[in-house]
């Protein structure tokens, strides 16, 4: 059993605020952490590091996400609260947070004594809820994205083959997502005719049968292409700043190409133009918006209107708003909004499988409630690749993980690489989250209207009883307990119930306030409903 902490109740709030340059104040401020204060925030990616406090930990916001989501925002478990409306530069060290920003004042402040309620309060002030959520269907049923299956060679004989399997496999149909190489170029938003013969049939088919269709998407656009010159004519793409009467050439993983210059409206209506295009053309029902990431924009960039390498990944962000059905992987103070918003692409091993939970469960006190933890397996597709040995065991897991998130994704297809044991199991996990659609689907309802996060750290919803550190199991909502198991050949797992009772799923009520060792079979999720 497990001795929770003593509440503490904060008094005061003690703040060295110390000028910036030119006179400006509340640009560099400095806290000494309290006994036993963990902090959490800024970048989804370093979710696994959280909570913050106890080791040195520092990071530069500006021009920097680590290609995931991002907020100008650090919360503590004791009620503490940092935001800027923009980056920070920020470092915890030997008990004391330092803070700063070249670009705005910091606002900073005390909300209650629990992460809750800091939270909740800079949630309602700095990126209050719009009401509004992205596809139902994201929450209710399985994703299927064909990146690991066909990488470049997006094609309609495959995405089709690939779609059949997993009905003919039992999977259920859900959103079916088309990435990158299905179009003609980068900004030739065409679907490529020597590999689609017929993309509107493709279409009706994949409606057909019952799915619906996201097609990726960026703000890139080729450099030999007509589109940019064209755009380049228009003063549509952002231009270099050593020399401004050309348009940037920007290098990101596909090469070097142009970017649009999002500040300018005219670029806005162009993209969003050729997309409802697609939408009206073909039947494609939302995008994956990718590669909006503000370390793209730190390469010697002018645009129309200035604004901060995290201010163009703002503006990407907002053309997903006109599009429910949309998926972003990186983000900028778009909190509350009804984005889809996918972790980063995580390796296919086990120490990224442990990660999920972690940035999970930052991004949904980062006001991403959203959210899909990446793919199944992971989405760097160099880990599948020259792999005598596909790791079933770590597969499975994996999808036990997703099955009681708000929205799970394959893409590597389990019925290619799974004996008939494991493919089983997998299947029972995409079964699992089709089950617990409904539930989902009213949590992300809730969160649309409240601003509280789907799937929420324990000391969220528990504060003050020695949650703080607990990073390996979540609760869904306020009624379900989750606690994957994602450590190799591992068949037991301790988790931490709170006070009341839980029932497991043989139907077996514990007491909580107390630390079980749960047996978890590799066919076995390990999850408890509270009994009220």
């Amino acid at each position: 059993m497990f001795i929770g902490m003593k509440r503490f109740f904060v008094i005061s709030l003690i703040f060295l605020i110390c000028p910036f340059v030119n006179g400006q104040n509340n640009r560099k401020v400095e806290i000494r952490l309290l006994p036993g204060e963990k902090w959490w925030g800024g970048l989804i990616a370093d979710g696994y590091q959280m909570p913050l406090g106890d080791a040195f930990y520092e990071v530069d916001q500006l021009g920097h996400g680590k290609y995931n989501q991002s907020q100008p925002l650090l919360l503590s478990n004791m009620g503490r609260y940092l935001w800027c409306d923009e980056p920070m530069k920020y470092s915890f060290d030997a008990g004391s947070l330092k803070v700063e920003s070249g670009l705005a004042d910091i606002e900073s402040g005390q909300a209650g004594n629990t992460l809750k309620e800091a939270y909740l309060f800079c949630s309602a002030n700095y990126f209050p809820p719009s009401g509004k959520m992205p596809d139902p269907l994201m929450f209710t049923k399985p994703q299927y994205n064909t990146w690991i299956e066909l990488l470049y060679n997006q094609n309609q004989t495959d995405i089709l083959k690939y779609a059949h399997a997993v009905i003919d496999n039992g999977f259920p149909a859900g959103v079916l997502m088309i990435d990158d190489t299905w179009q003609t170029n980068y900004g030739i938003w065409e679907f490529n005719p020597a590999r689609f013969s017929n993309p509107k049939a493709m279409m009706d088919e994949l409606h057909q049968l019952g799915f619906k269709v996201m097609v990726w998407v960026c703000p890139f656009v080729s450099a030999d292409s007509e589109n940019f010159r064209k755009l380049r004519d228009q003063g549509l793409l952002l231009r270099n700043s050593n020399n401004p009467k050309l348009p940037a050439i920007i290098e990101w993983w596909n090469g070097f190409s142009g970017l649009l210059d999002l500040t300018n409206p005219g670029a806005v209506k162009w993209f969003k133009s050729e997309l409802s295009r697609l939408q009206s053309d073909f039947g494609v029902d939302g995008f994956k918006l990718d590669a909006g990431d503000p370390e793209f924009y730190t390469q010697n960039v002018l645009s129309m209107n200035p604004a901060s390498p995290n201010k163009h990944t703002e503006l990407y962000a907002q053309i997903g708003l006109d599009y429910p059905l949309n998926e972003y992987r990186s983000c900028w103070k778009m909190g509350g909004q009804p984005l889809g918003q996918r972790l980063s692409d995580k390796n296919f091993n086990w120490t990224d499988a442990q990660r999920l939970i972690p940035d999970m469960l930052l991004q949904g006190i980062m006001g991403y409630p959203f959210g899909c933890p990446d793919m199944i397996g992971g989405g760097e597709y160099r880990s599948f690749m020259g792999t005598a040995k596909i790791d079933q065991e770590m597969l499975v897991r994996s999808a036990q993980t997703h099955a009681m998130m708000p929205m799970m994704q394959f893409s590597v297809a389990p019925w290619r690489i799974l004996d008939a044991r494991h493919l089983a199991i997998t299947k029972q996990a995409a079964l699992l989250h089709e089950k617990m659609g409904p539930a989902i689907l009213e949590l992300a309802q809730l969160s649309a209207k409240t601003g509280e996060p789907i799937v929420r750290l324990m000391e969220y919803d528990f504060p003050h009883q020695g949650f703080e550190n607990v990073k390996d199991q979540f609760m869904l909502g306020t009624r379900y307990l989750v606690a994957p198991l994602v450590e190799e050949g591992k068949t037991q797992r301790a988790v931490m119930l709170p006070k009341g009772k839980w029932k497991d799923q043989t139907g077996k009520v514990r007491k909580g306030n107390q630390s079980v060792l749960i047996n978890s079979l590799l066919d076995q999720l390990v999850w408890f409903e509270k009994i009220n």
